[in-house]
């Protein structure tokens, strides 16, 4: 801005000087006093000129800055009302968690009372069944006597003798059935404290865990399933049989039936590895794994088109090997999943995979699935990754952000390529960034293990 002032002071008379050299001789029939005149004027015009384009120029520059504070206030104002609604539901999680634990500590004391409590009625009655046993042998030595007395006339004394006994028989039985009636009820009561326990012990486990899922993913039916997220065939290792086959399923109709790593060449491509999963009574070509969180998939672009990890254990097989096997025809898309407390739950697609000219662009059709869909159907997913975000969405990247490369929408949370996090992990950022599948209207929902495979969906197509 200085240089600037300078110029518009210096500029004026350069000008002036110039007029004085190319016209001396006008300047010569001039008078001193007229020409002082007109050089002041055109320097005031210069002058006057330059401070009306610096205005100019400043007010442009006043309205710019106006616009962009508006614009951070704006962006200010709605990073402090999510904020706040942030905090409003961890408030209302840390509530709910506290007054279960409450509830928890109180039926387990109502369950040690009622335990202790079960163990003195068991006490008594093993006391009364020894009494019990007394008394049928008094039963029956009495009716020894009555078979006799049936022979002989009793005595006075013997009949006062077995009246008296029979009615302290009735006696003890009456107090046996009162007891016996007085146990059945404490251990109903027993058995429903228990189930109480059992059930806020598991909404504990729950919240801990911030994965409560929506009533649809226990209340579909799942389909019987193999073992899912296997660590690899032992008895399979890398194959390649006579007559390179195009993809996992050709290999299965040509007779192999064994799980494990088998060279494929898809038409049009060179050959390379993939580890096919031979189950429900065909075999799938598998993409991605994930078992244990020991490999690291934030990885780059290149890594992500290539591939990376080991195909018996932890791996991602690569965009571009996976585009050329769907390429050659209509696939199926199969995600498999696993929480950390063992349930298994699956969705199918139908899809298709662009080239690398349009970033690998991935459309979905859900077909069939015993789990919400989390995943936007019919719609233009563009693959990103932190160093090569094709679809950031204002201005904010997904993959530097939420870890992973993946084929995000709007920053959603569901990314299986995400960070591992264990179930102990702590902090909500970290959560975010996990390995989570997350329905559109539910929670999430945390993942120990993941399966992406791919089946053609005419299943005699490479017979």
């Amino acid at each position: 801005m200085k240089n600037f002032l300078i110029f518009l002071l210096i500029a004026p008379l350069a000008p002036s000087a110039w007029a004085e050299k190319d016209h001396s001789s006008f300047d010569s029939a001039v008078s001193p006093e007229t020409k002082s005149r007109f050089a002041m004027l055109d320097d005031v015009r210069i002058l006057a000129n330059g401070l009306l384009q610096l205005g100019h120029g400043l007010k442009d520059f006043v309205h710019k800055t106006k616009g962009q504070m508006n614009d951070i206030f704006q962006k200010l104002y709605i990073f402090d009302r999510s904020f706040y609604e942030l905090s409003l539901q961890t408030s209302e999680i840390k509530e709910e968690e506290e007054l279960l634990r409450q509830t928890t500590a109180r039926l387990q004391i109502n369950n040690e009372e009622i335990k202790n409590l079960s163990q003195e009625m068991n006490l008594k009655i093993e006391d009364l069944i020894q009494n019990k046993i007394q008394l049928q042998e008094q039963v029956w030595g009495l009716e020894d006597k009555v078979t006799k007395l049936a022979i002989i006339q009793p005595s006075m004394e013997e009949t006062k003798e077995i009246s008296s006994l029979k009615a302290f028989v009735e006696e003890q039985d009456n107090h046996i059935k009162q007891l016996l009636r007085i146990v059945e009820d404490q251990h109903t009561q027993l058995d429903r404290q228990h189930n109480q326990i059992l059930e806020l012990e598991d909404k504990l486990n729950h919240i801990e865990l911030q994965e409560l899922a929506e009533n649809s993913f226990t209340g579909e039916q799942t389909e019987p399933e193999a073992t899912l997220f296997p660590l690899h065939n032992t008895t399979a290792g890398s194959h390649t049989p006579d007559g390179v086959t195009p993809d996992c399923t050709a290999l299965y109709n040509s007779g192999v039936r064994a799980s494990g790593v088998y060279t494929i060449k898809p038409n049009g491509s060179e050959a390379f590895n993939v580890y096919c999963e031979m189950t429900f009574g065909s075999s799938w070509t598998v993409i991605q794994n994930r078992v244990d969180g020991l490999l690291d998939f934030n990885q780059t672009w290149d890594a992500y088109t290539n591939g990376f990890g080991d195909l018996k254990e932890e791996f991602w097989l690569g965009l571009n090997k996976t585009y050329s096997i769907t390429k050659q025809g209509d696939y199926i898309l199969r995600i498999e999943l696993q929480d950390w407390r063992g349930n298994k739950r699956y969705i199918q697609y139908a899809f298709s995979l662009g080239g690398p000219e349009t970033a690998y662009t991935l459309q979905l059709q859900r077909i069939s699935g015993s789990i919400p869909n989390a995943l936007p159907e019919q719609t233009e997913l563009r693959f990103s990754t932190a160093d090569h975000d094709v679809d950031t969405i204002n201005d904010f990247n997904c993959p530097e952000n939420y870890l992973g490369g993946w084929w995000h929408s709007e920053c959603e949370e569901t990314n299986l390529n995400g960070k591992y996090v264990a179930p102990r992990s702590r902090g909500r950022l970290d959560r975010r960034k996990g390995l989570y599948w997350k329905p559109k209207n539910g929670r999430y929902y945390l993942l120990k293990s993941t399966k992406i495979m791919i089946h053609p969906t005419d299943l005699k197509s490479f017979d």
